[in-house]
């Protein structure tokens, strides 16, 4: 579903996509890598000539197969590599290369491109002062948002149910305008802690509000429903939270861990995806939702 969001499309048999789109790789936490392609060729043979052609101004370099593509033995793998390497106009370095060069082979041809791997920085943000037993992972927190908001340009985001700034704490590592409200003072006590523990000191990002008295607009919406034995929603407070979602944002993920397909219509949102995500025994539902016009 992140993956739908972020490229228009998912991952083919090579578990890869194809895309113009140059997004970080550190953006997603199922990505592990992006490679910027200098090269694409029906045969091998048109690679290697291309590959004498590069500058590498003096840094020196290294050649890896990737796996994504067909299947090769280890001997074979190598063998790419050091023909590849040896067409190569400067200095190879196997251990601290200044470029790294992935070479990918597919049904319909040959690619070679400069690899960028993904830094998984998310991970550090696992290690928090404050937490909930049941609140989202650092992955699933991550994916909401890049599947609220897949480009951040000129975007204005809200967790309107922050919790401990699971979201926020995701959200504001990848640049993104967000601000963060909850209507338990003790959560937004623990957000703003954890929010400072990794350098985010405005205290205007998080602040206690009930979603039903939000009166600002927003480009996008990222709503964990309340779930726990002390916030149980009845009807007719989730179909007045969903409203209120519909009014202050064009476009929001919904989570929830009780079936609300028909409650999200009726509340004048559209779904355009959605998908599961268990922890355990504990089912979230996630659905991607647009305004219905009036």
């Amino acid at each position: 579903m992140e993956l739908r969001a972020l490229f228009g499309q998912e991952s083919g048999a090579f578990a890869l996509i194809d895309s113009r789109l140059r997004i970080e790789p550190n953006r997603s936490p199922f990505v592990s890598m992006r490679v910027d392609v200098l090269l694409a060729a029906g045969t091998l043979e048109e690679i290697i000539t291309r590959v004498a052609e590069l500058e590498l101004d003096g840094r020196t370099f290294k050649v890896l197969y990737l796996k994504n593509g067909l299947k090769r033995t280890y001997e074979q793998r190598r063998e790419l590599e050091r023909q590849i390497g040896g067409r190569i106009r400067g200095k190879a370095d196997m251990r601290r290369p200044d470029v790294t060069f992935g070479l990918l082979s597919l049904d319909d041809g040959w690619m070679f491109g400069i690899c960028r791997p993904a830094d998984p920085v998310w991970q550090n943000h696992k290690d928090k002062p404050q937490n909930y037993s049941t609140g989202l992972t650092t992955v699933v927190a991550r994916a909401l948002v890049n599947i609220a908001v897949p480009d951040p340009q000129d975007m204005r985001a809200i967790d309107p149910c922050c919790g401990m700034g699971n979201v926020l704490i995701e959200a504001l590592s990848m640049g993104i305008d967000i601000v963060g409200r909850d209507i338990n003072p003790l959560a937004v006590r623990g957000a703003r802690v954890n929010l400072r523990h990794f350098g985010y000191e405005d205290a205007d990002l998080v602040a206690i509000g009930d979603l039903n008295d939000i009166n600002e607009a927003f480009d996008a919406a990222i709503v964990d429903m309340p779930y726990n034995l002390c916030s149980i929603l009845s009807a007719s407070e989730r179909s007045l939270m969903l409203a209120s979602v519909r009014r202050i944002s064009k476009r929001a993920v919904i989570v929830s861990s009780e079936s609300l397909e028909s409650e999200i219509e009726a509340a004048g949102l559209k779904i355009m995806d959605s998908c599961s995500v268990s922890k355990g025994t504990f089912v979230r539902h996630v659905w991607l939702t647009t305004q219905q016009p009036v």
